[in-house]
């Protein structure tokens, strides 16, 4: 991995690690705090809402400006709000401070993705995705756990001093190893944002929405499914969490290296058993052994879609790639918060129940499959008549 993609990659990794930590973290921050937990976990919410809202309007405000500056400042202004976190006297202060961490994640992934696919080699792009989306994996099954451990012996303080660090690591890499390029954009904001209304980038978007909200489904309620479900205890949920992120890992690039040889039918065979797989898995979930191999499995394919979706919308927004890669990760975060909430009325449901949380996740998958194939087919129409249909 070259030096630059790696620098990327370090600071993908704290700011994933940034999102999911307080997960782990809560009673800490709601003791020392004096809030509820319910309350706490506003913050995750705030840090969602933060990405959503940044996603669309940084990306514009700073797409005239050199692609290594703006990726510096978005570095440095996630060190000040994660130190600004650390040094929170109150619960509003770190609400606040949260949500200004997140509204500059979705441009800095954006501005990473293109940056790093850029300076790829050809036919190498989904790859080089890949080893960037590998941060986000390493954020999950490593950087969330470790920065649970500091908060819980070291207080929740100190694990956004721990982010903050990680950050400025990356940040002295970025300065020291990236080439500066041109800005994402010359042109005007109306002519940047006239790229949302190109069909094929409304697609692609709609492809990451609609492709990931079955399978965030059901990560979110992994740990109850593998309890209350599958029957283990609450002691080997960590561990079962291990094997979903080592199949994460190795789905990552699989994911990348099937995208590169061909983006559409790779999306479409991914969907395909993706969606099977999680019928499986609520047919057997009840067999601790099958729901162990199935939680690899499921990993492993949950991040082998995202290199060739983040790819495709690359491909089809070519007049405003960062724009639109921005707008896609702000479409994931509102998949993943629909996913949460509908998940908790699958739960809540007497006719289905959380046993039912993988076949609902399955359907969901279905729809994502069924865009997948509509713009698999609408890329082998011919370019005058694709412009027709436009």
């Amino acid at each position: 991995m070259p030096i630059s993609v790696f620098s990327l990659m370090l600071v993908v990794f704290s700011l994933t690690t940034g999102e999911f930590v307080i997960v782990g973290i809560l009673p800490e921050v709601a003791d020392d705090l004096h809030v509820s937990i319910s309350a706490a976990g506003i913050l995750v919410t705030a840090y969602a809402l933060g990405m959503i809202a940044g996603g669309p309007t940084v990306t514009v405000a700073t797409a005239r400006i050199g692609r290594k500056r703006v990726t510096t400042g978005l570095v440095a202004v996630s060190v000040i709000a994660n130190l600004g976190s650390s040094l929170a006297p109150n619960y509003a202060v770190l609400l606040a401070t949260r949500f200004v961490a997140g509204l500059v994640v979705a441009t800095f992934f954006a501005v990473a993705i293109t940056t790093a696919v850029s300076m790829a080699p050809a036919g190498r792009q989904a790859s080089t995705v890949a080893k960037l989306t590998l941060g986000m994996n390493l954020g999950i099954i490593l950087g969330t756990p470790l920065g649970t451990f500091v908060g819980q012996n070291l207080g929740w303080r100190a694990t956004f001093v721990a982010i903050a660090a990680v950050s400025t690591v990356g940040l002295l890499l970025i300065l020291r190893f990236l080439p500066d390029q041109p800005p994402t954009s010359t042109g005007s904001v109306a002519s940047e944002l006239r790229i949302l209304l190109n069909r094929d980038v409304q697609l692609a978007i709609l492809l990451t929405a609609a492709g990931n909200v079955g399978i965030i489904t059901v990560f979110t309620y992994l740990a109850p499914l593998l309890t209350d479900v599958s029957g283990f205890g609450s002691g080997a949920v960590p561990v079962l969490l291990l094997v979903y992120g080592a199949g994460a890992v190795v789905g990552n690039f699989l994911g990348g290296w099937l995208a590169d040889r061909a983006l559409m039918p790779s999306l479409v065979g991914l969907l395909t058993v993706l969606a099977a797989i999680l019928v499986v898995f609520w047919a057997v979930s009840g067999v601790q052994v099958l729901a162990v191999a199935l939680t690899f499995v499921v990993g492993a394919l949950a991040f082998a879609i995202i290199p060739g979706m983040q790819t495709h919308v690359i491909s089809t927004a070519t007049a405003a790639p960062t724009l639109a890669v921005a707008v896609n990760a702000s479409g994931f975060q509102v998949a993943a918060a629909l996913a949460s909430w509908l998940g908790g009325r699958v739960i809540d449901s007497n006719a289905l129940g959380l046993r039912s949380i993988s076949l609902v996740g399955a359907a969901l998958t279905l729809v994502g499959l069924a865009i997948a194939i509509f713009s698999a087919r609408r890329d082998r129409v011919p370019v005058n008549e694709h412009a027709l249909r436009s």
